[in-house]
């Protein structure tokens, strides 16, 4: 197939999973898809289990597990390095924001609170490469953030990164993937939907704001985002926030577009004739990378519906790149 097009499978669920939610989170192991936190009715979390969903057997179970367990949160991050998870952050029932940060080792079943790090705060993002975990942004105790920091799973601390320029506002709800050894800032919400993109290189110790061109999605925020290859790769998000704020369901996309980090040109990827389903317009979504039938791609557990339904599906992208096998 030519690039621009992608295969979406809609996964078939046994077993009590989580449910429907939105504002959660989920990582990926392997085989193992783990899940926490979120809300069925706006801003009230959920629970605390860590769920976990069998890719192969396409079931889902609780995971037994001990130690330092998080409270309930919704707005919360997950990601993962080999077989450890790393939870930041989220916001509690009483709305208080949080900055904890929790590992949870999925050998042992074992979670345990690490030292605090970034400043307190929800609906932020999270990526990992194969050493660090980090953070951008979302929402602090004094409104929107534009902060990154990352913790270094190997040095067991934290590092604080120099700020952005003007030109990249403080947000919630950014896209933010670790692509070809950039950190790179994807959009968001700062009191309006956005569409700048700008990238962090660690080496250079610098930002950069790029200027991007092709088929541009519009600005959003909320989005299922994931980095395969060169590939930045985005599904859904919020495009029209409600009047109801954080109540309301909004305007939802439901478009994939990918920008190619070294052409900075955005193509729209449309469904392949392989495509047996489509996730539709939806925001809020818990997602992470994943390999299905020995393809990397996007997993996309609920979130928020056009009608404020949350959702309780999951869907795998596999999109079809030259010299995939598809």
């Amino acid at each position: 197939m030519v690039v621009g097009e992608g295969k979406w499978v809609k996964l078939d669920q046994k077993g009590a999973g989580p449910g429907a939610r939105s504002s959660h989170a989920i990582a990926v192991v392997g085989q193992k898809v783990y899940a926490f936190g979120g809300e069925f009715t706006p801003r009230v979390p959920v629970d605390n289990h860590l769920y976990m969903f069998d890719l192969n057997e396409q079931k889902w179970s609780v995971a037994e597990a001990k130690g330092d367990i998080p409270p309930p949160r919704v707005g919360v991050t997950m990601a993962s390095i080999a077989e450890t998870i790393y939870v930041f952050g989220g916001r509690d029932a009483t709305h208080k924001e949080l900055n904890e940060l929790y590992s949870f080792d999925t050998y042992t079943n074992m979670w345990t609170q690490l030292s605090p790090g970034p400043p307190h705060r929800s609906y932020h993002s999270m990526t990992a490469d194969e050493r660090r975990v980090y953070i951008f942004g979302g929402c602090g105790n004094a409104g929107r953030l534009n902060d990154l920091w990352a913790y270094d799973v190997v040095d067991k601390e934290w590092i604080e990164f120099p700020l952005p320029g003007e030109n990249c506002k403080p947000r919630g709800g950014p896209g933010l993937v670790a692509v070809l050894g950039k950190i790179w800032v994807v959009y968001g919400f700062s009191g309006v939907e956005l569409d700048d993109v700008h990238y962090f290189d660690p080496k250079e110790g610098k930002w950069i704001q790029v200027e991007t061109s092709g088929e541009k999605p519009t600005p959003r925020s909320v989005f299922s985002t994931v980095g395969v290859g060169k590939y930045i790769f985005i599904y859904g998000g919020e495009i029209d926030p409600s009047d109801l704020g954080h109540l309301g369901a909004g305007k939802f996309s439901g478009e994939v577009y990918a920008l190619d980090t070294e052409t900075l040109v955005w193509k729209r990827w449309d469904d392949g004739s392989c495509s047996d389903y489509h996730p539709g317009p939806r925001g809020w979504c818990a997602f992470a990378s994943g390999r299905r039938d020995n393809q990397e791609g996007l997993l996309v557990y609920g979130g928020n519906s056009p009608s404020n339904d949350r959702l309780d599906d999951i869907f795998f992208f596999t999109p079809c790149l030259e010299g995939n096998g598809k």
